[in-house]
């Protein structure tokens, strides 16, 4: 999911060089939402781990 996130950021920052702001947006939104989903799902695994160890 982090590989999806870099791709998004990578595509932004393409499009700002060429100066298309509307997709560096949209790119950039989407690669902040698949960042922030990868880091719950990080969040409860870590929780969900420790549940099961105990």
């Amino acid at each position: 999911m982090f590989r999806l996130t870099i791709v998004f950021l990578v595509v932004a920052i393409v499009a700002a060089i060429f100066g298309f702001g509307g997709i560096a947006a949209s790119a950039v939104g989407a690669a902040k939402i698949v960042f922030f989903i990868a880091v719950v799902l990080f969040i409860i695994s870590l929780i969900m781990g420790g549940y099961k160890r105990s």
